[in-house]
């Protein structure tokens, strides 16, 4: 498969999201009061609602609407947290919990509300969902899920004998009133709506450097200069910061793969196991006569999976072995997750940064939801208003309850630098297949090699300019991915994921190797 310049890989959302509205780049400098960066759903519903109150705003887009990660998400609306609510009681008290529930329950409200008023085709519905036990847990799971679920409001969740599918899952717990819809579908609807209240929505435009202070100034890769009272980076990850936030979060992949099944095979609900990395199944519509079966799965840490084919390859066993009625695939893809070191994402002000610039990343896996709650709390603090989300979002927030899984998710990435020290994987250029990439040593230095399909060789620095790990080739996606911190590159060394900002170095060819090509 010839990668684009994104992935090799595509989404169901490509398949059906119909031709969106174009916006142009910035031009020339511009004055706002509020400046976004990124177009996902985290940045369109600051946007938007900011908008809805009279702020003038600017969005800043380096690719495309949802290019980044509301564009590979499988777009479940929930309020049953994939950390579990029993781990949330933990760490932030029965109360906390409770607030993290009442949030998303709100993000699946006004993402409802805005689809009415705003009169947005995007497949929103309300459904059931379902949460059942992988091979080998036990029912003590869903007895204590069920409890802490209780104590956090939900208190018509309830435990039945077996979920709505063909094979059987044991009990499960329901969780009523979820939702799901085409994340692409809504995106293109709020960028209509921001556009309509006044709003500037400008895309393939690059956000190079990033200041708060009195007056926010934002520069682009053009050259050009947003000057704001405030700013907000909505790129799922920071790209603003270098460090504080990246040692408190933690980059995954999770894969997806989109069947085709006859309408009404598979019965219509959001549905999770139990399992660690946890399966997630939905439907989304497809023809008259059948639909998408959506399957996810089969989490690993960015960069460090040496064929991350082979993910794609266990979901459809998995998939296969279940859902008998699935018939051809018909996309598949991966999406980054980025897991907050004590279950919840961070909403707020950027530690240790100016007071007018703020930040949303960390949504562990509910970015639809996590993006939404954004919208509602940013537009909260930038109004000067109370919310009671503001604590348990905090950027800035510590848990001692968590400090096991920030030492072992540290060492983890301090692991990686070792990279340095070994070999690279390829001793001629000449044995380097089209289509393929790999890590070349030349002298000190490690670079990266791509030989694209018409076999010309694209060559690079291997050294991830966040903050210097060696990348790792991603067979399946055509990408060079970051084990440390999760930066990622497109197969000639465009940025695609932060927090590295700027693309890979390029990496001069010596004439005795052109020679040989």
């Amino acid at each position: 498969m010839k990668p684009s310049d994104d992935q090799a890989t595509r989404s169901v959302w490509q398949l059906t999201e119909g031709t969106p509205a174009a916006f142009p780049p910035l031009e020339k400098d511009a004055r706002t009061e509020v400046c976004i960066v990124g177009a996902g759903i985290a940045g369109l519903s600051v946007a938007y609602l900011l908008a809805k109150n009279g702020k003038k705003v600017v969005v800043l887009e380096s690719r495309g609407i949802g290019a980044g990660e509301t564009g590979h998400t499988t777009a479940h609306l929930a309020n049953a947290l994939d950390d579990r609510f029993t781990n949330l009681e933990k760490v932030f008290g029965a109360d906390g919990a409770r607030l993290a529930a009442e949030s998303h329950g709100a993000a699946i409200d006004r993402i409802e509300a805005v689809v009415k008023e705003e009169q947005i085709d995007c497949d929103f519905t309300r459904l059931d969902g379902y949460l059942f036990l992988a091979e080998g847990d036990t029912r003590a799971t869903l007895d204590k899920e069920l409890e802490a679920a209780r104590h956090a409001g939900l208190w018509d969740v309830e435990m039945i004998p077996r979920a709505p599918l063909d094979f059987d899952t044991g009990p499960c717990l329901r969780f009523p009133r979820q939702g799901q819809f085409h994340p692409m579908k809504y995106l293109h609807g709020l960028a209509a709506a921001v556009k309509r209240l006044g709003g500037r929505i400008f895309v393939g435009t690059h956000a190079e450097e990033i200041e708060g202070g009195e007056k926010a100034r934002i520069k682009t890769r053009d050259g050009h200069t947003v000057r704001a009272d405030c700013v907000v980076v909505a790129t799922n990850t920071p790209v603003n910061d270098m460090l504080a936030m990246h040692t408190k979060e933690f980059p995954y992949r999770t894969y997806a793969i989109a069947f085709r099944v006859p309408k009404g095979a598979v019965s219509r609900g959001l549905y999770w196991d139990t399992g660690d990395p946890y399966h997630y199944i939905r439907l989304q519509p497809g023809s008259e006569t059948d639909e998408f079966l959506i399957v996810g799965g089969e989490d690993h840490k960015t960069g460090q999976k040496r064929n991350p084919e082979d993910c794609f390859n266990q979901l459809k066993a998995w998939t296969r072995q279940r859902f008998h009625p699935a018939q051809a695939e018909e996309a598949r893809w991966s999406g980054q997750v980025l897991e907050p070191m004590d279950y919840l994402g961070y909403i707020g002000k950027n530690p240790g940064d100016a007071d007018n610039v703020y930040i949303v990343t960390g949504d562990s896996g509910h970015g639809m939801t996590h993006g939404t709650i954004a919208g509602i709390l940013l537009t909260d603090l930038i109004l000067g208003r109370k919310n009671p989300w503001e604590k348990l979002y905090d950027p800035a927030r510590k848990s001692l309850r968590t400090a096991g899984t920030f030492l072992n998710e540290n060492l983890n990435v301090a692991a990686q630098y070792l990279d340095w020290v070994l070999p690279g994987n390829l001793t001629s250029l000449g044995d380097l297949k089209p289509g393929e990439g790999v890590i070349a040593q030349r002298g000190l230095s490690k670079v990266a090699v791509y030989r694209d399909d018409t076999g010309g060789l694209h060559q690079m620095s291997a050294t991830c300019p966040h903050l210097g790990c060696v990348v790792n080739w991603n067979r399946a996606e055509k990408t060079w991915d970051c084990p440390c911190h999760g930066s990622r590159f497109s197969c000639e060394g465009k940025v695609l994921n932060g927090p590295a900002n700027v693309d890979l170095a390029p990496s001069v060819q010596p004439k005795e190797e052109a020679s040989r090509k």
